[in-house]
């Protein structure tokens, strides 16, 4: 295995380093923009192994977005009604000061959490004007393969 070599910091590195930790975790980071906004768009897309929700203003510049993997929920519970509802209400949470009040829903997806997360938004009091489903759908599909000869 041989032996690790350990490099020593002096006292003036280390002050330089906990300096930049300290700015970085001073500085907001990402999260939603000051600008108050009234109309927004939210894309729901709810997958059999996740439920991934993003809010757009109306040109589709994305203001917070959340996942239920992000919350915490893990393995199978990502994909449950519960846990959609639980992201819903914790962006809900997020974007309540500057984020939108009225909304166009659009959902993606065939996952459980479709419509447990598009009755959080509507008792949290967004109005919805429309909810839109975009979930992709081949018209044709590819080229079958050959028959198979024996």
């Amino acid at each position: 295995m041989g032996k690790k070599k350990v490099i020593q910091k002096s006292k003036e590195e280390l002050i330089k380093e906990n300096e930049s930790v300290e700015k970085a975790v001073a500085q907001p980071s990402g999260g939603p923009s000051k600008q108050k906004f009234l109309e927004g768009k939210i894309f729901i897309q709810s997958t059999y192994n996740n439920t991934i929700i993003s809010v757009t203003d109306k040109t589709g510049n994305v203001v917070a977005w959340m996942s239920a993997g992000s919350l915490g929920f893990s393995g199978p519970k990502k994909a449950t009604p519960f846990a959609a509802s639980k992201v819903a209400e914790a962006i809900a949470q997020k974007i309540e000061k500057s984020g939108p009040s009225t909304v166009e829903i659009y959902l993606r997806g065939v996952g459980s959490g479709r419509d447990s997360a598009v009755r959080s938004f509507a008792a949290k009091g967004f109005t919805i004007i429309a909810i839109k489903d975009v979930t992709p759908i081949p018209h044709n599909g590819p080229k079958p393969a050959k028959v198979r000869r024996v």
